[in-house]
């Protein structure tokens, strides 16, 4: 099982959602490069990311893995899946990019509002790893993020997939989300109401028993 963040986020914000399933899974938490404790490199943009973890996947010779994305985290292995669709079984979306657009000034009014639409405990995390990651990492991978178009990628998608949405999301709305699962084949749609962007983090316990009762069900 394999955890990848979003923008400015780390490894830290799966903290509530590893125990869950560590006990079951050989679990890899990545952190992109210029986040987390990689924070003094520069970042490199979704496709590269996904280069690089498509990469390390086919180095390590993993297969069967679940990819599990938030955000930018999720735009990311949509385009893992891509690069190297035999490796990957499942595939978990929350409240993932891929479909947003507009521009980064744009997202960054919205960012009050989403501060405090989720777990307001949460928000010194927050702030410190998007200090850490620094604005001209946050800059790059923003514009990114918003450049880059998954759209022709998600009817050729031939994996399981779950894509999972807080109700409250300013930053990305659920009906992005409802689109997202609309488009590749087969998937499956899950609101939380009461959580907010990260998903993971508002709602630990029903995220987490979602996610593994779609990882248990077959099909």
């Amino acid at each position: 099982m394999i955890f990848i963040h979003g923008l400015s986020g780390s490894g830290h914000w799966w903290k509530r959602n590893l125990p869950a399933f560590t006990p079951h899974f050989a679990v890899y938490v990545v952190e992109l490069v210029g986040y987390g404790n990689a924070h003094r490199q520069r970042s490199l943009g979704v496709q590269a990311d996904a280069r690089m973890i498509a990469a390390w996947l086919e180095q390590a010779d993993l297969t069967k893995a679940a990819l599990i994305g938030h955000s930018l985290g999720g735009q990311i292995a949509t385009r893992v899946v891509a690069l190297v669709p035999g490796r990957i079984h499942e595939l978990v979306l929350a409240c993932s990019t891929g479909l947003l657009r507009g521009n980064l000034v744009q997202l960054a009014l919205k960012l009050p509002r989403a501060g405090v639409s989720g777990r307001l405990s949460f928000l010194p995390r927050i702030l410190a790893d998007s200090a850490r990651a620094g604005l001209p990492n946050l800059w790059r991978t923003g514009q990114s993020l918003l450049l880059d178009d998954v759209t022709e990628l998600l009817a050729l998608m031939q994996v399981k997939t779950l894509v999972i949405w807080g109700g409250r999301d300013v930053l990305v709305p659920a009906s992005l989300g409802r689109q997202l699962a609309q488009a590749i084949p087969g998937a499956r749609f899950y609101e939380i109401p009461r959580a907010g962007h990260v998903v993971m983090v508002d709602a630990p316990e029903e995220f987490n028993r979602t996610v593994l009762d779609f990882l248990s069900a077959g099909g």
